[in-house]
């Protein structure tokens, strides 16, 4: 083994041992930080600095993300005029290993005249930060990941973890759901994959491959051919779906040498076919499509006639895939 392997093993070891160690700080003071959070009618304003005001950026934007507003406030800056973002409505989320960081206990007198409420992230929860906050959450490890000991590092993932664990706390207390989840990740394949519904991406109108019952093979694969979604969907007079036929069909009926300009499409078409509405989710949709293992479908509305189609394809366009 490369020094280099292990090394790196022995930094991924020390860091579970420090997640694994959290557990023991999941208790009243952690409840109580939840509580407060959820009462709070203003935000959370995170902050914390050098490594742990990295790590309070993420945090920061984590809660954001998942249903509680929160915000970064540099601590530096908030001493030179910045600490008008905090209101008495808010909370204060400090972040410092020591619980001795000389920015943020100079902010202490002034948050505290305001009433806002402190809870301070720390591995020294007997601090002077720990001393005037209102909850503190341990993070203590025992050791860093780096070999001399002084380096942020499973100090700093310590502090992530508790981080994510309060604002998945938070997130489940508050019921927040995947569309929740969604209008706070609009761009992108996660507002795409959440928000998109399948009217929004399926072909409609004259794009549908549509034939009816009594048409012979060969002109229901012309159709198949033209409309290029790889099925057409046979219909009767008052247009409702009554079956479909694939590409997967033609090779099946083909191994059965059926004679493509005799036979009618009613009679090798696959009935009970999978459909879907215009109204899902397109994600849900692709699940469903991987589901019954099929790479189309059409879309029809309450009376069972086709009003769309979608395929693979389509959803890989429009990234939901």
């Amino acid at each position: 083994m490369t020094k280099f392997k292990k090394s790196a093993l022995q930094v991924l070891e020390i860091e579970r041992q420090a997640i694994e160690q959290l557990t023991q700080y999941i208790g009243d003071d952690f409840t109580k930080a939840c509580e407060l959070i959820i009462a709070c009618k203003g935000k959370v304003i995170v902050s914390g600095m050098g490594k742990s005001g990295h790590i309070g950026h993420k945090i920061s934007a984590t809660l954001a993300s998942t249903g509680t507003p929160a915000f970064f406030m540099h601590p530096a800056e908030a001493n030179h005029g910045d600490l008008g973002m905090l209101t008495e409505q808010d909370i204060l989320l400090t972040i410092s290993n020591s619980g001795e960081t000389a920015e943020l206990l100079a902010l202490v007198p002034v948050v505290k005249r305001l009433g806002v409420t402190i809870i301070a992230m720390t591995a020294n929860v007997n601090s002077t930060l720990g001393k005037y906050a209102d909850v503190k959450l341990c993070v203590k490890v025992e050791k860093e990941a780096c070999s001399l000991g002084l380096a942020p590092t499973s100090s700093t993932t310590a502090t992530l973890v508790m981080g994510d664990a309060l604002a998945v706390a938070l997130l489940d207390a508050r019921g927040f759901t995947s569309e929740d989840f969604a209008m706070s990740h609009p761009g992108g394949s996660l507002g795409k994959r959440l928000l998109l519904k399948l009217g929004d991406v399926m072909v409609k109108e004259s794009a549908l491959p549509l034939v009816s019952p009594r048409q012979t093979l060969s002109l229901v694969l012309l159709e198949i051919s033209k409309k290029a979604l790889g099925m057409a969907g046979v219909v009767d007079n008052t247009g409702k779906l009554l079956g479909i036929f694939t590409d997967g069909d033609l090779r099946r009926v083909l191994d059965d040498r059926i004679d493509v300009h005799q036979v009618q499409i009613k009679d090798i078409m696959t009935q009970n076919s999978i459909t879907a509405s215009s109204d899902m989710l397109a994600a849900q949709v692709l699940k469903l499509m991987q589901h019954h293992k099929i790479n189309s479908l059409f879309v029809t509305d309450s009376d069972g006639k086709p009003v769309g189609a979608i395929n693979m394809q389509l959803l890989l366009q429009a990234g939901i895939i």
